[in-house]
């Protein structure tokens, strides 16, 4: 029976890819100073982090590894200012259904590794939530943040209630995509890691 259980060298690699997809996802959310970006943010990471998500696919053989990177990016995301319970929540569960996804595929599928990937990408959609459920608290929040009123105004308008389901499945999609993009990119790293 395979040993499952995660070394040293494994929460080193967790720990690398972790900062790798945190900085990346914060680049990205520097477009948030605009109101109207805001609801494309959950696109755009996805997206951009397709590539090292995918290469992390490549060293990831232990069920536990997606679940921590999970846990980690929506900590460190709720504890910058973005609603910790939700986005700490979504973060645990998406990188824990994308670990089930990618043990499912016996760590060498590269289409349960794009799936995972998909599901994994939804750890930042926890940002959004309090937006539309804590409506008044939020812009209460904004505006004695400094963003202004204008500029809490304008996000409430972009983030309407009814928004929720669209951007988590564009969400969804954006993973599917940068996955692909990923998988094209790095086909000689799945081959030598043995994900066909």
């Amino acid at each position: 029976m395979k040993n499952e259980r995660m070394n040293a060298k494994d929460l080193m690699t967790v720990g690398l890819f972790t900062a790798i997809i945190f900085i990346l996802s914060m680049a990205a959310g520097m477009l948030g100073f605009i109101p109207i970006l805001i609801p494309f943010l959950t696109v755009i990471v996805p997206l951009l982090c397709g590539i090292p998500f995918m290469l992390f696919l490549t060293k990831t053989k232990k069920f536990g590894m997606i679940t921590i990177m999970g846990t980690l990016c929506g900590f460190l995301l709720g504890i910058m200012g973005m609603g910790v319970y939700w986005v700490t929540a979504t973060g645990i569960i998406a990188g824990f259904c994308a670990d089930l996804i990618f043990r499912s595929g016996n760590y060498a599928s590269a289409k349960k590794g794009v799936l995972s990937h998909a599901v994994f990408s939804q750890w930042a959609f926890g940002s959004m939530i309090p937006i539309v459920v804590t409506r008044d608290a939020y812009f209460a929040k904004l505006i004695n943040g400094g963003y202004g009123e204008e500029y809490a105004n304008a996000l409430m308008r972009y983030v309407p209630d009814w928004s929720l389901i669209p951007i988590l499945v564009a969400g969804f999609i954006a993973g599917i995509v940068g996955a692909l993009i990923g998988k094209a990119v790095l086909k000689k790293h799945f081959v030598r890691a043995g994900i066909a």
